[in-house]
């Protein structure tokens, strides 16, 4: 079946083209202004989206669950469920995310994930977010199991999954550091500056070229001391994630990191929990209870554990808080994520690449969801 959308406003990453169509089926076949369109006969669903704007489908390298699933429950069928649900807030391309939790708990969400990726084509990875951290910096990451990197444990876990991680928080303060950042440079792994205490003179000569939740659970940026902010927002080569609910992060300081990293090196993540799409109440995340309130979730101790942010949210929230375009939005919640892991497929909309494109309207909020040219709209 070849659809075809018509008369919208088409960013695909590249460049804006207005009066636009698009032709698909699960792959991109065409696409370019409505005056080069010429129908044909094999096109089975032709919509006119005039006042609508199509961008590609948003790439979350970072959330935990939602729905009431858990990536760390292990269950591949729940997983399945789980990043089905993600779809209708945007999302087409997935990286089921861990915690810090026992070798148990983890190597068995490793396997649930890898089962669950065989059946939903969603699920592009898997980052694997503890244990190896600093206690310091734990945030929502249960301490008990905190350890410094371990190559032979890493290696086990990933060989679990299937060789699917391709993204791993970790303090390179640690001494195994350096061991581990080569491990995983080896491994077409990405190591993430995260739940780190490191200075700037150790991050110096990291590896790492990528920063988890950028001002979360990290060494705060000070006037004698950068720490991981400073260092993050320093460094032309290192992506920084961004929670952007304005909880995590004030719009203010949103609005700064972008101003000094630029939309080409922000990458727009949910850090989401199972609470997320849920009501609001108690929830849990590894083992602890989380109380769920004005949109928000944390622990009994009042830290942030995790986020209830939809990702068609997030998307919104950059543009508010930075004043940018739909043009820069689309770089940090699809292009950066796509050229950062290696999705030849994903992130732009092109001749050839897979038919993954939420379609929005004039103020941005979300109409439905293609993944592999299949609508998902609610």
């Amino acid at each position: 079946m070849t659809k075809v959308l018509k008369h919208a406003d088409i960013f695909t990453g590249t460049e804006e083209i207005k009066d636009g169509y698009l032709r698909f089926s699960d792959k991109i076949e065409a696409v370019g202004s409505m005056a080069q369109y010429t129908a044909k006969g094999e096109d089975t669903e032709v919509l006119d989206l005039e006042g609508k704007i199509i961008v590609p489908g948003f790439i979350d390298v970072h959330s935990h669950g939602g729905y009431s699933f858990d990536a760390m429950d292990g269950d591949a069928d729940q997983i399945d469920e789980m990043v089905t649900d993600m779809i209708y807030e945007g999302i087409t391309s997935y990286f089921a995310t861990t915690m810090t939790q026992s070798h148990e708990n983890i190597a068995k969400a490793m396997v649930g994930i890898k089962e669950a990726a065989r059946r939903n084509r969603v699920i592009q990875g898997i980052h694997l977010e503890g244990p190896f951290i600093s206690p310091v910096f734990k945030g929502a990451q249960p301490e008990k199991y905190i350890q410094a990197p371990d190559v032979e444990l890493f290696n086990k876990w990933n060989e679990l999954s299937g060789h699917l991680v391709r993204l791993v928080t970790f303090a390179p303060e640690h001494e195994t550091s350096a061991k581990f950042e080569d491990y995983c440079l080896q491994n077409g792994i990405v190591p993430s500056i995260g739940h780190s205490n490191a200075v700037r003179e150790q991050l110096k000569h990291s590896k790492a070229s990528h920063v988890t939740h950028l001002y979360n659970a990290q060494r705060e940026f000070k006037h004698r001391q950068p720490g991981v902010t400073g260092h993050a927002l320093l460094e032309d080569n290192i992506y920084c994630e961004m929670i952007a609910d304005g909880f995590h992060v004030v719009p203010d300081m949103i609005k700064l990191a972008y101003e000094i990293k630029g939309p080409e090196r922000i990458e727009l993540v949910t850090d989401s929990m199972r609470a997320k799409g849920m009501p609001e109440g108690v929830s849990e995340l590894g083992g602890q209870k989380v109380i769920v309130k004005d949109r928000q979730a944390r622990l009994e101790t009042g830290n942030l554990a995790g986020s209830v942010l939809q990702f068609q949210e997030a998307f919104r929230n950059i543009i508010t808080y930075t004043g940018c375009g739909i043009k820069e939005a689309v770089l940090m919640s699809s292009v950066n994520q796509a050229q950062e892991f290696g999705l030849s497929a994903k992130g732009t909309l092109e001749v050839g690449k897979d038919a993954d494109l939420n379609i929005l309207t004039g103020k941005l909020n979300l109409v439905a969801t293609y993944s592999y040219g299949t609508c998902y709209k609610k």
